[in-house]
């Protein structure tokens, strides 16, 4: 039975990872998730030690391997500070940029495993009390959490279990909307990795039999550098990182196709792969673009830096506003699905 391509599927899977909490680092949720999913298709899968995971569909040729990867870290925070007053101040954990994270809800993720809620604010946030509430910088010096709990000290703060250390995450905020467009946080990348379960569940369930043998890495680390390079089989020859394509001036990526990335701010990807999934794209009446992104780095690129010889190419949904308040539409999830899929079911390039 072929594959339908459901946007609705694809948006429900998207909404349940947007909704785990994971930043860099604290992905142990999201993982176990993801691991369950598994499970429950019957999906041989391991953990690396970084704690990633890794899904194997053996194909007709087990000699000549693929690997597809979409990561499921996020930006995030940790707590840097607790001030004398019980605010908390943080670091970055990624990209982030403090105007983007103003006012936003966030959670604190203790070492005994509890959880307490705040907002991110300004230290001078109101207008009644601080002439410079609209001109003070939004820095790491003035940006603050507010916790939701009764405290007036450090050792008030201490004595709920935060510490130094602890994770931060911010609210993803997701709504799926009846236009197709589904807004939240951590499109970037859980929209690709939703795009690679709902593959892995119909194929799975429709038996279907990859023509090599194809690896499935949801990595961990990638918002910092290093989440996919490390645990690709040497028999591996072509590697796939599904991650977003970033919408801007200048761009040709927008939220209604794939995105199929040139070269991105580590040098071009592989041109004979690129050309392939252009081929597919138009041979299936797929909607695609192709783009430049400036300052981009995927999994993909960190493969290669690493030391591995392999074919590398990045494909995705566009996402609007990238590590801000990011949004994309089902359409732009279909074709993604459907050039993977194509992908996957091709000769190599």
């Amino acid at each position: 039975m072929p594959i339908t391509f459901s946007g609705k599927e694809l948006l429900q899977i998207t909404n349940e990872l947007v909704s785990i909490p994971s930043p860099s680092g604290y992905t142990d949720m999201i993982i176990d998730h993801i691991a369950v999913f598994f499970d429950r298709l019957g999906i041989s899968y391991v953990k690396n030690r970084k704690g990633a995971i890794i899904a194997t569909l053996p194909g007709k040729n087990k000699d000549v391997h693929r690997l597809v990867t979409a990561h499921v870290d996020t930006l995030g925070a940790m707590v840097k500070e607790i001030k004398a007053d019980g605010r908390l101040r943080l670091t970055m954990i990624g990209g982030s940029r403090w105007i983007h994270v103003e006012g936003e809800y966030c959670k604190v993720f203790t070492s005994d495993e509890n959880t307490f809620t705040g907002t991110i604010l300004m230290h001078q946030s109101s207008v009644h009390v601080y002439k410079d509430a609209s001109t003070a910088e939004r820095n790491q010096a003035n940006m603050e959490v507010r916790l939701d709990a009764k405290v007036h000290s450090a050792d008030d703060v201490r004595k709920l279990g935060i510490n130094v250390g602890d994770f931060v995450a911010f609210d993803p905020r997701v709504e799926v909307l009846p236009t197709g467009f589904i807004k939240s946080r951590h499109l970037d990348d859980k929209a690709s990795a939703g795009v690679l379960l709902y593959l892995l569940q119909e194929m799975q369930e429709n038996g279907e039999e990859l023509p090599f043998t194809t690896h499935f890495l949801f990595s961990n680390y990638e918002e910092i550098g290093y989440g996919g390079n490390s645990n690709i089989p040497e028999e591996v020859v072509e590697y796939l990182a599904v991650d977003m394509g970033a919408i801007g001036d200048g761009q040709t990526t927008d939220e209604y196709t794939v995105s199929i990335c040139a070269m991105d701010s580590t040098g071009p990807y592989n041109a004979r792969l690129r050309q392939h999934l252009v081929e597919l794209a138009e041979k299936n009446g797929i909607e695609y673009q192709v783009d430049i992104y400036p300052f981009y780095g995927s999994d993909a690129s960190a493969a290669l830096r690493a030391g591995h010889d392999i074919v590398h190419g990045l494909v995705g949904p566009g996402i609007d506003a990238s590590h801000a308040f990011e949004r994309t539409h089902v359409d732009s999830l279909v074709n993604t699905a459907k050039l993977v899929y194509h992908y996957l079911l091709s000769d190599l390039c």
